[in-house]
């Protein structure tokens, strides 16, 4: 572990008699996180004039502060209005702001939870909310209506609200654990929460999404590895942003995670003045690879409630895209998405590889510009399906295959469906048919 001089400056601010072995301990450093300006300033030794610290205390009573001792030693001081760090985890008056695009809850969770902790959007998959609280409170957070709720600890009641419901919804076989940071439940309630899920006979795969080896690297213990270990296949994705949150003590951290054998994941936020670089992105992705994590998402910022001024254009989010399509490693490329309001759920956003196309050729161009065809093959017989696997000559093993009715667009595609139309609700025109 890493205890530099500015770690051991915080260090000794907030306790005279903190060692290395206090500054490593997680939960020290969750009894010592940020949670007033006043620290803010007396262990950075940043000050703020009045107007601008009346603006910050009105931020801060609707969306609270707070930082561990560790991330705010990753402040680079002397030109902190520009470092991401202190952009992505100290508040602005700039949250203030509410456009009339935003939202408290953009993506509809609320609307798709069938119990208290459940958000079921897509069909083999749930979303498991088992924290409001957080190690850091993220000034970009699509839940910012959520974390920081200190009244919302969960308890074993609640959570199991959330299991019978797995357990009684049977398409349900991918489980995603999420919050807030679910690993700032103890090891003990996250051993009993993920022995009641593995326990569940049609869950295949359990995932975690956590942002302790960003924030708090010091919270993956061996304690912590071995419990998790007890619970396979287990997916772990967390939150890396920008090349300057991988440290040695990230590194650390995920090395530990890696060498149990877990997948790692990363989703990064695409924000404007923190990331928002086709270098920027490059480098991140590369050091995640380095460290045997995969970049899974970008995402484009959500439309919660004061966050237009991290929001970019989605054309930024492209550019990036084409930085990397071609320019680094295929596995090192993140897919750009927007999680869409109103529920929609992810929609990737691709630079157009297709310029034309005629009956047997698609006309595409590359990375570099470059424009080739295509040749379509001239006698390909597609295989009808009726969705009777058991005769199937591509010999499907039926109880491998989707047992529940198709939806959207996969269910126009299908051969065994007779649906040739999606029309909204409120769509006038049948509206006229049907009267």
């Amino acid at each position: 572990m890493i205890y530099n001089k500015v770690q051991q400056e915080i260090a000794q601010k907030i306790d005279n008699k903190a060692e290395i072995s206090d500054w490593t301990n997680w939960k020290w450093q969750l009894r010592h996180s940020i949670k007033t300006l006043e620290q803010f300033e007396n262990l950075t030794g940043i000050k703020f004039e009045s107007k601008e610290t009346e603006q910050l205390q009105q931020t801060f009573e609707k969306f609270p502060l707070s930082i561990t001792p560790y991330y705010l030693s990753l402040i680079r001081r002397k030109d902190y209005r520009h470092d991401p760090v202190f952009k992505q985890s100290f508040g602005s008056p700039e949250e203030l702001i509410t456009l009339k695009s935003e939202c408290t809850d953009p993506l509809s969770e609320e609307k798709d939870s069938p119990v208290e902790g459940i958000t079921h959007r897509y069909p083999d998959r749930v979303l498991f909310h088992v924290s409001n609280i957080c190690s850091m409170y993220c000034r970009h957070c699509t839940r910012k209506r959520k974390v920081g709720d200190i009244d919302y600890i969960p308890s074993k009641e609640q959570l199991t609200e959330g299991i019978e419901y797995i357990k009684k919804t049977p398409q349900v076989r991918d489980v995603l654990l999420s919050g807030g940071d679910p690993l700032m439940l103890s090891d003990k309630m996250l051993d009993w929460l993920l022995s009641e899920l593995i326990r569940i006979p049609h869950v295949q795969v359990l995932r975690i999404g956590t942002r302790m080896p960003v924030v708090l690297p010091y919270r993956i213990t061996n304690s912590l590895i071995s419990i998790l270990k007890k619970y396979q296949p287990l997916w772990i994705n967390t939150h890396f942003n920008h090349p300057n949150e991988i440290t040695d003590s990230s590194r650390e951290a995920l090395a530990k995670l890696a060498d149990a054998g877990f997948p790692l994941g990363n989703q990064s936020v695409l924000l404007a003045r923190v990331n928002d670089c086709p270098k920027i992105m490059k480098s991140l992705v590369h050091k995640l690879v380095e460290n045997r994590v995969r970049p899974y998402y970008l995402y484009q910022c959500d439309l919660s409630e004061g966050l237009s001024h991290f929001r970019t254009p989605v054309g930024k989010g492209i550019e990036i895209m084409e930085s990397l399509i071609g320019h680094t490693s295929g596995f090192a490329r993140p897919t750009f998405v927007i999680d869409t309001p109103g529920g929609g759920g992810k929609i990737p956003i691709m630079p157009n590889y297709v310029i034309s196309r005629s009956v047997n050729k698609l006309i595409l161009r590359n990375y570099e510009g470059i424009m080739t065809t295509y040749t379509e093959p001239n006698d390909y017989q597609s295989t009808i399906c009726n969705n009777d696997c058991e005769k199937c000559t591509l010999q499907v093993t039926p109880t491998d295959t989707d047992e529940f009715e198709t939806i959207g667009i996969e269910k126009l595609l299908s051969d065994a469906n007779d649906t040739i139309a999606l029309i909204p609700e409120d769509n006038e025109r049948i509206q006229r048919r049907n009267e």
